[in-house]
């Protein structure tokens, strides 16, 4: 027991910058006491003391303003930062070094007995406010951004964002120097902004509107090469000059101006 109680706290260490020593861990971490409570309210569950183990469920929630049901079934290591407001079902199972923030729900959509809600497998990191919900399983590694609502399995090393959540595997924010390139070209002539996406946490719209501008720059391509094919066979039907777009600072300019007019 108290081998395990040493983990949890240099898991805290390892997952929490703000920790500063082993005591303050112990006194000050609800998140800790939290999973501390449901082992004795799942241990007392699972002899079957039902109504006992209930009342260290409602007591833990009461002290730390966390609700784990004492049927749900936790791994080693889990870390719960901050914790206000979380909420894990009855048949929930969590793995191992598996993140929590606050405001997350394991829920379930039925009422029917049996498994009917989340299993979370190793090393799973759930963002602040999301929303887990059904008997399905969220593979080992995967991330579930902050505030998505995830109603189906997620696979392993998988990121799901937005509401509800979409998948973004791994290997699809991996693009090469070239086609980067070319995408930024082209956003840079249509004034296109991904608002702050990095490559770190791609966003599913920003993906779809990246596709997009790769196939206009492959459209281009393609109308270019027409007509060159057209010149060489002496028509001028692609003499004339397409017009520019408007850059990106005159859009930003042109909408201050029509921000300050109303305001005015």
């Amino acid at each position: 027991m108290f081998e395990r109680m040493r983990e949890d706290i240099k898991s805290v260490f390892h997952r929490d910058p703000a920790a500063r020593n082993a005591f303050e861990v112990l006194t000050c971490y609800p998140g800790l006491h939290a999973v501390w409570l449901h082992r004795l309210a799942h241990f007392l569950w699972t002899h079957n003391w039902k109504w006992l183990a209930r009342c260290v469920s409602n007591f833990s929630r009461w002290m730390t303003g966390v609700e784990i049901h004492p049927g749900a079934k936790i791994g080693r290591r889990f870390f719960i930062d901050h914790g206000m407001g979380i909420v894990i079902g009855e048949t929930a199972e969590i793995g191992d070094d598996v993140t929590l923030y606050q405001g997350v729900t394991l829920g379930g959509t039925s009422w029917n007995k049996g498994k009917r809600h989340p299993t979370l497998e190793n090393g799973v990191v759930v963002g602040a406010g999301a929303k887990v919900l059904g008997p399905f399983t969220v593979g080992q590694g995967a991330k579930i951004g902050s505030n998505a609502v995830v109603t189906k399995a997620v696979p392993a090393e998988a990121t799901a964002v937005g509401i509800p959540a979409k998948l973004i595997l791994k290997q699809e924010t991996e693009d090469t120097t070239d086609i980067a390139a070319k995408r930024q070209a082209m956003a840079e002539k249509l004034g296109f902004d991904a608002y702050g996406v990095t490559q770190d946490m791609p966003d599913p719209v920003a993906r779809t509107v990246y596709q997009m501008l790769d196939h206009l720059h492959a459209v281009e391509e393609r109308l270019d090469g027409m007509c060159e094919a057209l010149t060489s066979l002496g028509s001028d039907y692609c003499a004339e000059k397409l017009p520019d777009l408007p850059v990106q600072q005159e859009i930003t300019e042109n909408t201050e101006t029509s921000i300050n007019s109303e305001r005015n």
